[in-house]
């Protein structure tokens, strides 16, 4: 049998067709616009997202045997906002993720509401990227359109929506609303009175492996699909490229050094994070998560490489450094501000520590490392709440970097494994609806028969030690620099 996962990312949609083994047969993606109607408000019309799904579905299973399509799951962009009226139309273009206008409404949950009184009622505090501080937005600025809501969802699960007619929604995506008790599963009503919402305008809470309803005839019969086909409710896309990667369970380990970086560690268990430098999310195996989430990291390298340095050639950048753990030169990664640990909007990037004979490979040596102290971070933060972890997946553009690798098992301490196979939040949605179709009896299961490390990098003790005595510096800058920047 086929599953498909979709990964509904902030500037494309990636479909990928798996057997149920876990071979992948197909990957198709589809590019749609981005707005920006405004400095710092970020857009999309959900149309295009369904509209290019829609399209990749037919692409993708244009030469299989459609009778073998099974189930059908997502990992999408998390904390967007989609509202839709009685008529089921959608009310105005969502507002997404990295949008920014909602500072104000940001503060104001933090600062009067209280962060106290908000991780009772959810397990965190207010990001200006979350779901609630979008709603109190809307009710401020267009008291209309926030009359009008029948129906508030996330990105992946209009999706869902469109595709089963299920008005559904998984935890683990749930988490980054800030309307959900984390802890307890379930929606806040001191937030939903807050926001000024009822439960009934809010989608049904599954777990992210259950399967929420099965494709609508109409759709089925135009992509020729000639048997019903689940939809499981999928999850967010942290959660779901964890999936991809096999980290479930107790104290498992996902790094991921894409555009931006995450520190992902799953539990049995919830746990809350002190000063909630960490989020404290569910996952997509029924249990927790802390993510740590920096908001520049391969981007760090990116910018240095290309907008300071003119080049694309990031291996050659990389090819004369050789002396790790021995730079003079320090790095703060904060090229957007920061959210963990420190949720500094203000912060700033800087280099420190040079002089007259500093070089070029001193430099690029420095933000490879920077980015490693800044996920660092996170780590300690978590193993002070006595969580072990002695290794870690990594992924992400960054992770292909041997360089980088050494650096990052050096800085942090672990083993490092990385996938056979990457593609994230695509590959975890398809191990989630072969989950939901029965495949496998968990998703624990299959993560077992599916994932596969192809190599390992081991932390070397004597990098370790040097490590050790550059963080420490490294963990004094941000503070003694905060506020200048």
């Amino acid at each position: 049998m086929y599953y498909i996962g979709i990964d509904l990312g902030t500037s494309a949609v990636k479909l990928l067709l798996m057997e149920g083994d876990g071979t992948i047969k197909n990957i198709i993606s589809r590019s749609y616009p981005l707005s920006f109607p405004q400095p710092g408000w970020s857009e999309q019309d959900p149309e295009d997202w369904y509209r290019e799904s829609v399209a990749g579905l037919m692409e993708l299973t244009d030469d299989i045997d459609k009778s073998q399509i099974a189930g059908i799951s997502f990992g999408g962009q998390m904390h967007g906002l989609v509202i839709l009226d009685e008529n089921d139309e959608v009310i105005r273009p969502a507002i997404l993720w990295n949008d920014g206008r909602t500072q104000e409404e940001t503060d104001f949950l933090n600062q009067v509401v209280g962060e106290a009184a908000l991780a009772k009622n959810t397990a965190n505090i207010a990001f200006a990227g979350f779901t609630a501080p979008k709603l109190l937005w809307l009710r401020k600025h267009e008291p209309e359109n926030f009359r009008r809501i029948r129906k508030v969802m996330l990105p992946k699960d209009y999706l869902a929506y469109r595709m089963s007619g299920s008005f559904c929604t998984d935890y683990s995506d749930a988490s980054g609303m800030l309307l959900l008790d984390v802890a307890g599963r379930r929606w806040s009503n001191e937030m939903l009175d807050l926001c000024g919402l009822q439960e009934a305008q809010l989608p049904k809470l599954h777990e992210s492996y259950e399967a929420v309803g099965e494709m609508v005839p109409t759709l089925r019969h135009l992509l020729g699909f000639p048997k019903k086909v689940v939809i499981a409710a999928g999850a967010g896309d942290n959660a779901a490229a964890a999936i991809g990667t096999g980290t479930i369970g107790e104290g498992k380990c996902n790094l991921s050094l894409g555009t931006s970086g995450t520190l992902f560690i799953s539990s049995k268990t919830f746990h809350d994070s002190p000063n909630h430098a960490l989020h404290s999310f569910a996952h997509a195996d029924g249990g927790w998560h802390l993510m740590g989430c920096m908001l520049s990291a391969a981007s760090c390298n990116k910018w240095w490489s290309e907008e300071i340095l003119h080049t694309t050639d990031f291996a050659a950048e990389q090819a004369g450094i050789t002396a790790l753990g021995e730079n003079r030169v320090f790095y703060l990664p904060y090229l957007m501000g920061e959210r963990s640990p420190h949720n500094d909007p203000s912060a700033r990037a800087a280099f420190l520590g040079m002089s007259m004979d500093t070089t070029r490979a001193q430099m690029t040596q420095a933000v490879l490392e920077g980015v490693a102290f800044g996920l660092r971070d996170s780590l300690e933060i978590a193993r002070g709440l006595g969580l072990t972890v002695t290794s870690s997946k990594i992924c992400g553009g960054g992770a292909k970097s041997p360089l980088w690798q050494r650096i990052v098992a050096g800085v942090m301490d672990l083993t490092l494994e990385i996938p056979a196979v990457e593609e994230g939040p695509s590959l975890g949605g398809a191990m989630l609806a072969a989950t939901a179709c029965g495949e496998y009896a968990s998703v624990e299961d299959a993560c077992k028969a599916i994932i596969r490390t192809k190599a390992t990098v081991e932390p070397e003790p004597e990098l370790v030690a040097k490590y050790e005595e550059k963080y420490q510096t490294f963990r004094k800058l941000y503070p003694a620099l905060k506020g200048l920047l």
